[in-house]
């Protein structure tokens, strides 16, 4: 089922009596998510994916805009009759309840020509079940089950109406590390099995890249870049989606560009072509270093972490805008840990040059763009 969103705008009325001031949530929200995609809506507290997320299954109405399955225009249609499955970040399991009661409750609610007898709500109960691996755990009561156990429940309870779309919202965040890894592979599955459209939405960029087909970058309500979690990572449009993407985050230093060099500090990193004079910021990503004798790069060295196959190297630069400059090389390479300074090279490709005033990317003249 393909997902459309056409100008769709949430404001919402201040709280303050003393401001009239409205709070744009969503603002001009356009997208469409393809038919039995996985598309990850992604970014930081309050810049509006939830919002989104609520007006897609119709539990909040948008100010503005429209909202179509398919071709059907669902903007002002009821949640219960968009045909959507909901998994919130609290499972919302009822705890007097079996799993398998669990399961079952949307089905039991179901009326008119869609009515099942019981022994076709048990089947598809199971059905369900059995998709998410929990089908010898149906006579538990939700506090007999772990974390993860439980998300997969909500997500057997989302599923057994077997609907035309599935939305995520923040599913994995109630779980420890290794649950999460886990849960997201199952949820990857399970949208893959069932081709149902999905949106998951998640302030975490390593879940959302590791998932998705597509992944929406938002801040303060308003889209920032859309594409495949790869493309977007090598290719942000501006310092925020670059800042956001990425673990180790991307290293960020104050730049210029002048007479047709890019310098970092006063490092002069490499040649950029007929590019005007201004001032910049230069984004690093931490696997874009080349320890060398004789890099341009030179950086006060703090220490060296060992990680198996590859090593983080601490240290610092005056120009650097985060505290630290974190570079991770192969552990192959040698790292004189009792010198002082370590000096790089840059992998071009990982290098990223945003206006000093805009924050918007400036493309050098190799990129092509």
């Amino acid at each position: 089922m393909k997902v459309e969103l056409q100008h769709v705008t949430k404001v919402f009325p201040s709280r303050n009596k003393k401001s009239e001031e409205e709070v744009v949530a969503v603002n001009d929200f356009t997208f469409t998510i393809p038919d039995g995609k996985l598309v990850g809506l992604l970014g930081p507290s309050g810049c509006g994916k939830s919002t989104t997320l609520y007006m897609i299954c119709g539990l909040q109405k948008p100010s503005g805009g429209k909202i179509f399955f398919g071709e059907d225009d669902v903007t002002d249609l009821p949640p219960e009759n968009r045909g959507v499955g909901l998994v919130f970040q609290n499972y919302a399991l009822y705890p007097h309840m079996t799993v398998r009661q669990n399961i079952m409750f949307p089905l039991q609610n179901l009326k008119g020509t869609d009515k099942l007898t019981k022994e076709e709500m048990l089947e598809r109960t199971l059905g369900a079940a059995k998709l998410v691996q929990i089908d010898n755990l149906l006579d538990r009561k939700p506090s007999e089950l772990s974390g993860g156990q439980q998300q997969r429940v909500a997500i057997a309870r989302a599923l057994v109406k077997m609907p035309r779309v599935l939305l995520l919202d923040e599913p994995l965040s109630n779980l420890d590390a290794r649950l999460r890894l886990q849960t997201r592979e199952e949820i990857k599955r399970i949208q893959q099995k069932t081709g149902i459209t999905t949106v998951f939405v998640t302030h975490d960029q390593e879940e959302a890249m590791s998932i998705s087909d597509m992944i929406v970058v938002m801040k303060l309500g308003v889209i920032q870049q859309i594409g495949r979690p790869q493309e977007v990572y090598d290719d942000p449009v501006n310092l925020f989606v670059a800042r956001f993407l990425g673990t180790p985050p991307v290293n960020v230093f104050t730049g210029a560009i002048r007479d047709g060099y890019l310098y970092v500090g006063e490092d002069k990193l490499l040649p950029v072509g007929d590019l005007p004079d201004t001032e910049v910021y230069v984004g690093i990503r931490p696997e874009g270093f080349i320890p060398q004798a004789d890099g341009p790069l030179r950086c006060h060295l703090n220490n060296v972490e060992v990680m198996g196959r590859d090593v983080s190297v601490v240290s610092t630069h005056p120009a650097s805008v985060n505290p630290t400059v974190r570079s991770i090389v192969n552990a192959d390479i040698p790292v004189d840990t009792s010198a002082e300074t370590i000096r790089y090279a840059i992998k071009p490709h990982k290098l990223l040059v945003f206006d000093r005033e805009t924050e918007k990317r400036i493309y050098l003249g190799s990129e092509g763009k």
